[in-house]
């Protein structure tokens, strides 16, 4: 199995593009859905940031105040990396878990959804293939303030944040320009996913687990019986 990236800026429509691997029953490990399930109510995450941030950035249903924080953390740079520092190392735990059960149902390729994939730099060196999403500045400007509800300039600061698109673009393996209609990016989507279906990189994979596998489980015979050996004979 290997693994392809998703990646993009912030409202450029990923999630568009995840569904249609969805409908085509590829897997797809969405680390912001995750990110929201390690912050759950009463979870360790919950308690370490509520410890850093304070009380007031949660509602009265104990549920985190996504926009609250938002304004906190993209109006500083520290207090980002302070809840990054929280929150990626539950998060990708369970990205591992996720991929660990996939490789295990025999999928081809699976797809991780990773918004910040170029800013951590963390899963960039296990990626086969990566696929990034962009769309017109303008359109990524509206999309985003319709649905967060921020004003232009607080949009514009959270676009900011994160690396810019022409650079995403410049290390992407494929790009689906995502400014158009919904027909127009699947079909898109379709043609990187019958590229990766074509790919035969999954059985080099399999078969490089299989000989290490292999080559371990001799190993431990090998140790056992040279114990075994070195015991002595007892009458």
């Amino acid at each position: 199995m290997f693994l392809v990236g998703l990646t993009g800026g912030i409202a450029t429509g990923k999630s568009s593009v995840a569904a249609v691997f969805n409908e085509y029953g590829i897997p797809v490990i969405d680390a912001d859905q995750i990110a929201r399930k390690v912050v759950e109510p009463g979870k360790s995450v919950w308690h370490k940031v509520r410890k850093e941030f304070g009380p007031e950035i949660f509602l009265d249903t104990n549920e985190l105040d996504r926009k609250k924080l938002g304004d906190i953390i993209f109006n500083d740079v520290e207090k980002r990396k302070k809840l990054n520092a929280i929150m990626h190392p539950n998060i990708y735990r369970e990205i591992y878990w996720q991929t660990l059960k996939y490789f295990i149902q025999g999928h081809q390729f699976i797809v991780m959804d990773l918004p910040l994939l170029f800013e951590t730099g963390h899963m960039v060196n296990y990626l086969h293939k990566i696929i990034v999403v962009t769309c017109e500045e303008d359109l990524q400007l509206q999309r985003l303030m319709e649905r967060t509800g921020c004003t232009k300039a607080e949009a514009k600061l959270r676009i900011a944040a994160q690396l810019p698109l022409e650079r995403k673009v410049e290390m992407a393996n494929f790009v689906i320009e995502n400014s158009g209609s919904k027909d127009d990016t699947k079909k898109q989507t379709i043609k990187i996913i019958n590229v990766l279906k074509a790919s035969k990189f999954h059985w080099e994979l399999r078969f490089l687990v299989v000989f290490c596998c292999t080559i371990l489980l001799e190993g431990v015979c090998w140790l056992k019986n040279r114990i075994l050996r070195s015991l002595p004979i007892t009458k």
